[in-house]
């Protein structure tokens, strides 16, 4: 996937921003950034969003930004040359599709249909806007069409909202979602932005879903593990399974058949996605050990009370 689109993704949920000012952009995106929110799709729809783009590029530089409500050529032009990375549509235009491709710019444009889709597709777009996504079906629409179109990847709007995201998000051909949940209109107007910091961190916690998987100890050798693993299963009815390395009581402790990672053991961190938990933990700071990646797993480089920690797809 382009480095462009990967970044998206990884962010998982855009913020959808319509500015009333330019004086706005650049709390607001501070506001964004410090919720885990480094990115944004400033629409059209305002006579400030052009300038507004330009000033975020300059002064918040860590941000993702995206134009969308983008019509016609002649804004596209504009939102590229003011730094949108990429361009969105509320429908498909098959001139401004080509045009920003042509100019080297990423094009996702509006889609509702299947027709509309391969269309896009064959022009060159590697992702493409499910609008409005609600009002057209949803997730189950795109699995229906997704189930044709295997290559397909969307980012939805419209209708998304901070109970249904993982609706979408839940869905692999989905690669983000947009929304104006986490900064809303009035509460842009009335400059609350250390309460839209605090819905984003609330909306990418959700995303996320951190949970406790399971808690593996470090036992001597395979007899410790197999004693330690009865013993739990018979004190609390939890079943008993054997694997190559370890062995399981029930689903929340894994008895290591020889010490692995960390002191005692290791700590099993449950979450929605693995690559948008490593991205958004590496944006507070955390390491990871990349020598552990596996497909649906990695372990972090610290310890905690003498516990490995490990992330694992759910």
């Amino acid at each position: 996937m382009n480095e462009i689109l990967q970044a998206v993704s990884n962010i998982g949920i855009i913020p959808v921003i319509a500015f009333n000012s330019t004086e706005e952009a650049v709390p607001l995106c501070k506001a964004l950034v410090a919720g885990g929110l480094p990115a944004a799709e400033v629409t059209f729809r305002t006579a400030c969003a052009e300038d507004c783009i330009r000033i975020i590029n300059k002064e918040v530089p860590e941000m993702l930004l995206g134009a969308g409500t983008v019509l016609t050529v002649e804004q596209a032009d504009r939102a590229m040359a003011a730094g949108a990375k990429f361009i969105v549509a509320p429908g498909y235009d098959p001139e401004v599709t080509r045009h920003v491709i042509d100019k080297g710019g990423l094009m996702m444009p509006g889609t509702a249909t299947a027709g509309e889709m391969q269309q896009a597709m064959n022009q060159g777009c590697e992702v493409l806007k499910f609008f409005p996504a609600e009002a057209n079906g949803g997730v189950a629409m795109l699995k229906n069409i997704g189930a044709a179109l295997k290559s397909a990847k969307w980012m939805c709007t419209g209708g998304v909202n901070a109970k249904n995201v993982n609706d979408y998000l839940g869905y692999s051909q989905i690669v983000a979602v947009g929304g104006t949940w986490m900064c809303k209109s009035d509460m842009i107007k009335a400059g609350q932005w250390d309460e839209i910091t605090a819905i984003c961190k609330e909306a990418v916690k959700t995303m996320l879903g951190f949970s406790l998987a399971h808690v593996g100890i470090n036992c001597a050798n395979e007899a410790e593990a197999e004693r330690s693993a009865r013993s739990l299963c018979a004190l609390f009815g939890f079943a008993y399974k054997a694997g190559n390395s370890s062995i399981f009581a029930g689903s929340a402790v894994e008895c290591m058949k020889a010490p692995y990672l960390g002191k005692n053991g290791h700590i099993a961190i449950a979450t929605n996605s693995l690559d948008r938990a490593v991205y958004h933990l590496s944006r507070q700071g955390v390491e990871f050990d990349q020598s552990t990646r596996k497909p649906k797993a990695i372990y972090l480089k610290d310890e905690v009370g003498g516990f490995a920690v490990h992330l694992v797809q759910r």
